[in-house]
């Protein structure tokens, strides 16, 4: 019988977040996703199990140092070891310099950086004795760049770029990967398909990136062998500007 493994997947939304959930089961890993309500996770587990594979869903709030530690436990303890942990929350929000209320600025980093340094830690922790195993944050524009509007969303982006840098410095040499996909363009959710019809007429040409697209790089990131490990690698559609 072969060894159970795991991924976890903090941010497991019906776009990015699932499709890396989906992707990571067809190899037989156990999906340990993450919302801050399991019910919204529902239909994703279901689909997970209707096409052979296993998925465990979690209600945690991944700014709360209590819950991280409470869910990798349980996660270490009742399903299998951890192999892959992604951060997939986004906080996308945009506001003027002037309306950005402190309330707001601090919310959004809690949400797109400091808890990605919980997950970070507490992976960390049960990997650093195994020495193996596989950390992925995940980037956006904003992790570049800052744009008028986003002087919140771009600063948590940019302090998630950094503590992924220094984590991948520190535990590189000990087995564990740590990378950082940036997502540099429209991603198709129903979001972009809502309110940005014109640039969502352009998927059949490749003018969007797919949700199953980013999980075959992260899949790729994680099966790299370590004497050619990627950190950071972007990824966009052929007609993005950069």
């Amino acid at each position: 019988m072969s060894e159970k493994k795991a991924v976890l997947v903090i941010g497991a939304g019906d776009a990015t977040g699932g499709a890396i959930a989906k992707r990571f089961a067809r190899e037989g890993y156990i999906a340990c996703v993450t919302r801050r309500s399991a019910d919204k996770l529902v239909p994703l587990v279901e689909e997970i199990k209707a096409a052979g594979g296993q998925a465990v869903a979690f209600g945690s709030d991944a700014r709360k140092e209590e819950e991280m530690a409470s869910l990798v436990d349980t996660i270490e303890r009742d399903i299998a070891p951890i192999e892959v942990a992604v951060f997939n929350i986004g906080a996308n929000v945009r506001f003027g310099i002037t309306e950005t209320t402190a309330r707001v600025y601090f919310k959004v980093w809690e949400m797109a950086c400091f808890g990605g340094f919980l997950m970070g830690r507490e992976v960390a922790a049960r990997m650093l004795p195994r020495q193996r195993g596989t950390i992925i944050f995940t980037g956006a524009t904003a992790s570049l760049r800052g744009r008028d509007g986003f002087a919140a969303f771009a600063g948590a982006k940019h302090a998630l770029r950094a503590l992924a840098q220094s984590m991948a410095r520190e535990l590189w040499p000990k087995g564990i990967h740590v990378a950082h996909p940036i997502i540099d363009g429209a991603i198709d959710t129903e979001f972009i398909r809502s309110n940005f019809p014109e640039r969502y007429a352009l998927k059949d040409e490749g003018g969007i990136v797919l949700p199953d697209s980013i999980a075959e790089t992260y899949w790729q990131i994680h099966m790299q062998p370590r004497n050619a490990w990627t950190h950071e690698t972007e990824i966009r559609p052929w007609m993005e500007a950069w």
